[in-house]
Parts: structure tokens; sequence; C-alpha cells
């Protein structure tokens, strides 16, 4: 990948949520587990369905079967992504169909199959499982004046109890974040893919404005990052306490 850049590698880095793990590291203390990605955005997008391809990025072909076009995977931004932060190509030549299922399979499919046997786990323990997709946001955004500190996607209200939901909401409000609900992010491919509340799995996803604990020009931590850090705690002792409720 490093041979094939076209780009430089901060322009990648940009893209990826950094530290985002560190946050959330106190989960298996509270009684959760804390499944994060080896690989950032820029490689793999783990939050966009593994069809979601652009055949034209393959000099050969694409590796697997490919849906529908989508608006993401026009704008450059599917399973495999072609822009980096300022819509620049990525890549100076076409992926290999090879390299391409290379990716697919031993980032997607692990990093998606072992969270779904961690779920499965946790329904066969307790006949529940409550997950939490951990992202983070740029602080600014095309044609958007400013951005809250915290976004909580449930895609509207389908992916999770409206209780998960209005806790975390309330439990970031009470630690004096601003929050809001699917603006400008309802939840990607893995809130849509595993939500399922009528079959007792609850998934939501939060997303973080970096400013808040990072220097996003440089992506480097800042005196904010032990704030955001220890509110978090709060925030998964909440998440672990409605998890408890649902037991069944």
């Amino acid at each position: 990948m490093m041979a094939d850049l076209r780009v430089p590698l901060m322009g990648l880095r940009r893209t990826e949520d950094a530290f985002v793990e560190q946050l959330f590291t106190s989960a298996p203390a509270a009684g959760g587990h804390l499944v994060y990605a080896n690989y950032a955005r820029g490689y793999v997008d783990l939050n966009r369905d593994a069809r979601e391809l652009d055949p034209l990025m393959f000099h050969d072909g694409p590796p697997r079967a490919v849906g529908l076009p989508t608006p993401r995977v026009e704008a450059g931004l599917g399973c495999l992504p072609k822009v980096a932060v300022d819509g620049e190509l990525i890549y100076a030549r076409p992926m290999s169909k090879a390299d391409g299922e290379y990716r697919l399979a031993r980032v997607h499919d692990a990093y998606h199959g072992f969270l779904r046997a961690t779920l499965d786990h946790f329904i066969k323990e307790s006949g529940t499982a409550v997950l939490i997709d951990c992202h983070s946001m740029p602080s600014h955004q095309p044609g958007r004046k400013s951005l809250p500190d915290i976004v909580l996607g449930d895609r509207f209200g389908s992916s999770c109890s409206s209780k998960l939901t209005g806790l975390v909401e309330r439990t970031f409000r009470k630690l004096g974040y601003k929050v809001t609900r699917n603006a400008p992010y309802a939840g990607g491919y893995t809130t849509r893919f595993y939500g399922r509340p009528k079959r007792h799995v609850h998934a939501l996803q939060i997303e973080i404005n970096r400013s808040l604990y990072m220097n996003e020009t440089d992506i480097l931590q800042t005196a904010g990052f032990k704030i955001v850090e220890n509110d978090i705690k709060t925030v998964i002792k909440a998440c672990c306490g409605f998890a408890r409720t649902q037991m069944a």
C-alpha cells in the first residue's frame, strides 16, 4: 500500500479513528468486551458492507460481488476507500483483485467474524447483547458551521432500544457535553447489520468530536484526552448497567 500511495501518509492518518480504543479501554473492567481494529479506515473501512466496492479501482476486476452503487462508493468512500481526507485519490495506480481480496479476508472478514462471535457469546450467556460502536469525527465539516461534541446514531430508533439511546444521551449531557442524535451520523453498516432490538441485540454508534481530545493536524493527544477518557468510563458503566437490565 505504501508503495502505491500518491498522497502523504498524514492525509490518510487524518481519516482514522485515532486513540478511540484507548478512550474505551475501561470496558473490560466494567463487565464488557473491547474489540478494536488493528488497521485504519484508509486500508479497509470496517463500517462498510464488503460489497460496497468501486470496480474501477481494480485493474483485473473486483475481488468479490459488487453491490448496487451507493453515494458513499461514488464519493470514493467504499469498503476499500479511494480518496483521502481532502478528496484526493489515494493510489497512483489501480489495485489488484488479489490485494483487494487479501484486505477483505484478512481485515474485514476477520473483524466482523470475531465481532459476531462475541455478540453470540453474550446472547448465549445472558439472552441479550449490547454493541457500542465507537468512532471519532472531525471538528469541522463542509457546509456545517459547527458540530456537537457527541453524535449518537441509532438508525433513527431502529438499531436499539430508545432507553439505551436516552440513557447514553443523558449521561453525556450530565457530564457537560453537547449531544445530538442521528445528525450528521445516523449509524453505519455495523449498527444497521447487527442492531436487532426485537431479537435482543442493541447497537448504538457513538461519534466523538476529535477536538475534545486530540490535535487533528498532528494526530497527537491533548490534555483533554484524560478528561474524555475518564468521562467515557461513566458512559461505559451506564451501558453495562443497561445490559444487565436486559438479561433474560
